[in-house]
């Protein structure tokens, strides 16, 4: 919990995903700026910078702007399909935090320790830290073993767990938030990863340490969507209450 907690000021910390969307490298930049310059004015605790629509590359132009930007919201990145490129940025930049879609369960037991032993060294290798996700969206479940196994060991390997339903923008279920905190004792921070809109905030935010939010910001709440302010605006509005009624 440690790590976690010291790297956010404030409690429940919200932070925004940047799709990196555009259809070209200089309107991918542009856009991601003007995003984190959105989300930063309304009061995101963190940006998470994320080659969902980009490449590597289009992740390393952000995060050098941003850098020298300080926007405010502490500065992570998820470079989907290429931990190893991920660890290496987080070597050359002041990486806040690091997310890696699925940390554990995805793998056959065969091949399961060698990612454990890898992931444990690059790890090492940096001061930021790291959101895991385990039966993560569009992740295979390969390990053989029960969920709370898998949850568990991917506790160990991470310093937040990040939990989502099966698809971008669909609603976390809450029996799923709630077996992750039993199946880790209450030990890791669990963070909400997908679907979360100014209606379940406060219900999400009770149940879970924090969250990272995308598609719902945006025009029409998909993650093709140029980001909406309104939305923004909307969805900051009934976090601030939700942290109110919880103080």
């Amino acid at each position: 919990m440690t790590a976690f907690r010291g790297l956010f000021a404030m409690p429940k910390p919200i932070l925004g995903m940047l799709h990196l969307g555009g259809d070209t490298s200089a309107d991918r930049l542009a856009r991601a700026l003007e995003e984190a310059r959105i989300m930063a004015g309304e009061g995101f605790d963190g940006l998470v910078i994320e080659n969902y629509f980009g490449d590597s590359e289009d992740v390393e132009r952000v995060l050098d702007r941003l850098v020298a930007l300080a926007p405010g919201p502490r500065i992570g990145i998820n470079v989907l399909h290429d931990n190893s490129r991920a660890f290496a940025l987080a070597r050359s930049y002041p990486v806040d935090f690091m997310q890696i879609d699925s940390i554990c369960g995805h793998l056959p037991p065969d091949q399961d320790a060698d990612f454990a032993n890898t992931l444990a060294a690059e790890r090492a290798s940096v001061p930021a830290v790291l959101f895991g996700g385990v039966r993560f969206k569009y992740q295979p479940v390969l390990s053989g073993r029960p969920e709370a196994e898998d949850l568990r060991l991917g506790a160990a390997r991470c310093d937040a767990l990040v939990v989502t339903s099966d698809a971008t923008g669909q609603e976390t279920d809450p029996a799923k938030i709630r077996r992750f905190r039993t199946a880790t004792g209450g030990n890791v921070p669990i963070i909400v990863g997908a679907g979360m809109t100014e209606a379940n905030a406060a219900a999400q935010l009770a149940l879970a340490d924090g969250a990272i939010v995308g598609s719902w910001l945006k025009e029409g709440h998909v993650d093709k969507g140029r980001l909406a302010p309104a939305h923004v605006a909307r969805f900051m509005a009934a976090v601030r209450q939700a942290r109110a009624e919880a103080a």
